[in-house]
């Protein structure tokens, strides 16, 4: 079992209508190898930060057997820093400031042992680099990759480069209509899928996410919150239990898959428990399965004749 995971490393200041956290870990590369991280072994991660970047959660990331000898610290440069704030309605949310600082440097050498790495999860990053870090790897298995509304509208000839030579895209709902120029998600998917990837994810967010392939679709809720604390890192840490469950099974049937949506949506529902990385720090497994039971028994349904 091997995952490679490439994305940013990040010093968030999140305030959502429950409090406000300031210069805590985030960033995807972050949320999706550590939500990875209990559903497999041996993940390896790239990435860049800066001298401000705590040892403490370098020490974390080696808990959680995460490989971090692809992690580049820059030291005349502070790590990536986003602050947000986010609304009553937590699915709007301002940016207050976005520093780059050692992500403008982020350029990826893979390590021969990176290089051989069979299952690859790039996170919404820059397409260019994306594409850069795909051609390194020499007989991938599977990649996934994320994007944003950012690169679709800011560098769509390089995104298009990348989607001839990825298996699976995920994206949100609005970002699928924006790739496409198609209102309907159904007609969205199949269009997409003809650029390239041969499986497709929508995240509907609150109202769940949707799984395509060539002959397939698969419609699932999100799992019922009470309260979201803070939903910064659900579609890492989604993207993270997807992935983490195809390395662990190395099954690309639709009814794995199928499983793997399952897990994103689970550890996505535990993440956004508590502010920052705190929902997905110090889990057991027994968390992990009284949710994913929990979640079963509120979508399963006995077939019927009439």
């Amino acid at each position: 079992m091997s995952l490679l995971v490439i994305g940013t490393l990040a010093l968030d200041t999140i305030e959502t209508p429950y409090g406000k956290e300031e210069y805590t870990l985030g960033g995807s590369a972050t949320f999706i190898s550590t939500s990875a991280s209990y559903l497999t072994k041996d993940i390896r991660l790239v990435g860049i930060v800066g001298h401000d970047f705590p040892q403490k959660e370098l020490d974390f990331f080696k808990s959680r057997g995460i490989d971090t000898s692809g992690l580049e610290i820059m030291k005349d440069q502070k790590t990536f820093h986003w602050h947000g704030v986010y609304h009553t309605d937590m699915n709007q949310r301002d940016t207050i400031t976005t520093d780059l600082n050692a992500l403008a440097y982020l350029n990826p050498v893979l390590s021969d042992k990176f290089r051989q790495t069979e299952y690859v999860c790039l996170g919404n990053i820059d397409p260019v680099i994306q594409e850069k870090v795909i051609k390194q790897i020499d007989k991938p298995k599977l990649i996934m990759i994320d994007t944003m509304n950012f690169w679709i509208e800011g560098n769509r000839p390089a995104l298009d480069k990348v989607l001839k030579l990825v298996d699976i895209i995920m994206v949100n709902d609005s970002e699928a209509r924006l790739i496409t120029g198609e209102n309907n998600l159904f007609t969205a998917a199949k269009k997409i899928m003809e650029y390239g990837p041969k499986i497709l994810i929508i995240k509907k967010g609150e109202h769940g996410a949707m799984l395509f392939n060539e002959n397939h679709v698969f419609i699932i809720p999100a799992f019922p919150l009470e309260k979201v604390f803070d939903p910064t890192g659900a579609g890492d840490s989604f993207a993270g239990g997807f992935m983490g469950w195809i390395d662990r099974t190395k099954d690309l049937s639709f009814e794995n898959l199928k499983l793997a949506i399952v897990f994103g949506t689970v550890m996505a529902s535990l993440s956004v428990e508590k502010f920052s990385l705190e929902g997905l720090r110090n889990l057991e497994n027994d968390t992990i399965m009284k949710r994913f039971k929990e979640f079963k028994s509120i979508t399963n349904f006995k077939d019927i004749s009439l």
